[in-house]
This record gives C-alpha cells, structure tokens and sequence, in this order.
C-alpha cells in the first residue's frame, strides 16, 4: 500500500466515538502494521485507568500544559466525578440499564444507520437539548467484529455497544443539567496571570474522559470504554484501527505486539 493510498484511506475516520482519533501514523502518512482485532482489543482491556492518561489528553487542545503527573491526577479526577454521577443519577431515576435510563431522563434517542453528514466516521452524538443520536454502521460493524477469535473473551459477553455509546452520550446530557457544579466544568487552567488580570479555561477532555467512566459505571465495565476507539474503527479500516492501536500502547508505556507474536488458540 503506497502512503498516498493510505492516507486517502484514513481520510474519513478523523472523528469517531469519543472525538478525534487520528492517530499520528495516519497523520504522517506511515502505513502500520495490521493487527487481528483479537490482539488488539487483549491488549487494550489491560491498560489501567492511570495509564490512559496521556492517550485521552493527546485529544487536548491544551495538553501542551500539563506535565504527565498532572494527566494521570486529572483524568482521576474526571474518572472520579463521571462514576459519582453515573451513582447519582442511578440512585434518582431508580434504573443503570442506560437505554431505560434515557427513558427516565426524557431524553429522544434514534437509531439512524449513518450521520447525515458522510465526511467523516461518527459513532454517536448528543445533540442538545435533549437528543442522542447512535449510528448503527458502526454499531453493525462492531458486532459482526465479536466473531473474530479472541475479541468477545476480551470484551465479555456483558458489552452492548448500543448501551456504551448510549451511556457515554447521556454523560453529555448530565454535564450540561449540572454545568454549574460539575467538576468537569468547574475545574479552570490557569493560562497567564498578569497582576489583576488573568485568563482561565475549561479542559474539554476531562469532559470526555468522566463520560468513559460514566458510561463504564452503568454497563459494568471491567475495562475503559477507550478500548472502542480502535475496536469500532477496525470495522471501517483495520489500519486506521491497528495505528490507533499502537499510538493507544505506546502512550500507556508498553510494546505494541506484532502478529507474529500472537498466541495460538
């Protein structure tokens, strides 16, 4: 595959599940080296919370601000405060499972197969007021992915990928009801000080990594929904999925396995 052929390949899948997943080989232009779907969803079930870390804030317009240390106390954080709400709002509206829980919500979910806007790769949204779109393409996708060795011993028979995507969106819908007291949206970076006057900003990822935990909270998740990012990828192009995938192992400081190296069932 020439460099010009892969990167006309990745061109759609610049935005997806939780935001943008271009990973620096497709930015570059370097082809990776495709992965079984198997290997790479084993492999990413087992990277710990702290260790996502530098993934999710590779998302962040302002990640240029933080030191590592600073990362993993942020995204404890914002995981701290998604599964807190994940308990509130199931001890409210008396339900986990999320599609009965949008119910209680009054929140208007459709099923649409795609975006209507075809440029890009989008797994789900949440429109506000009130509407959350799942888009079954990827959704489909996914599924027929369980089939493929290893991938449903990794993921467990306990995944509904409706249900996570749906969780995740509600998130959205929960940190716009609570926008004044939610620590998502209360934490502020400091970006410059001069006597008086300074100027302080939100941090849009934290937003999204308390949504995974949200939405890992409701579906019973031993593993970050991070996971999906490469998973519903591979569905549209597994070398999109497997660059992910070693972006995904080398933020978390492990070795990103070839295929040669995978394990005979």
């Amino acid at each position: 595959m020439t460099k010009e052929r892969f990167k006309e390949l990745m061109q759609p899948i610049a935005d997806g599940l939780f935001g943008k997943q271009k990973p620096y080989h497709m930015q570059q232009g370097t082809p990776p080296v495709v992965r079984p779907v198997g290997m790479i969803v084993e492999d990413l079930c087992t990277i710990s919370d702290d260790e996502w870390a530098k993934y999710a804030f590779s998302r962040e317009p302002l990640n240029g601000k933080f030191t590592d240390e600073q990362r993993v106390e942020l995204t404890r954080k914002a995981m701290a405060c998604g599964r807190e709400y994940a308990e509130r709002v199931v001890q409210e509206q008396g339900v986990r499972d999320p599609e009965k829980l949008a119910e209680k919500l009054g929140m208007k979910v459709d099923y649409p197969r795609m975006p209507q806007s075809t440029d890009r790769v989008l797994f789900a949204e949440f429109r506000e007021p009130n509407k959350i779109h799942i888009y079954m393409d990827g959704v489909d996708k996914g599924e027929v992915l369980f089939a493929e060795p290893g991938v449903r011993h990794a993921l467990t028979a306990q995944l509904d990928i409706k249900k996570l995507l749906l969780g995740h969106e509600l998130f959205h819908w929960v940190e716009e009801k609570y926008r004044k007291e939610i620590w998502t949206r209360t934490y502020r970076l400091r970006l410059w000080e001069v006597g008086p006057v300074h100027n302080d900003s939100t941090v849009m990822v934290l937003g999204e990594i308390a949504a995974m935990a949200f939405t890992q909270a409701l579906n019973n998740l031993r593993y970050s929904p991070y996971v999906m990012d490469a998973y519903l990828v591979y569905g549209y192009s597994p070398e999109a999925a497997s660059a992910l995938y070693e972006e995904m192992m080398t933020f978390a400081g492990r070795t990103p396995r070839l295929p040669e190296e995978l394990e005979p069932a």
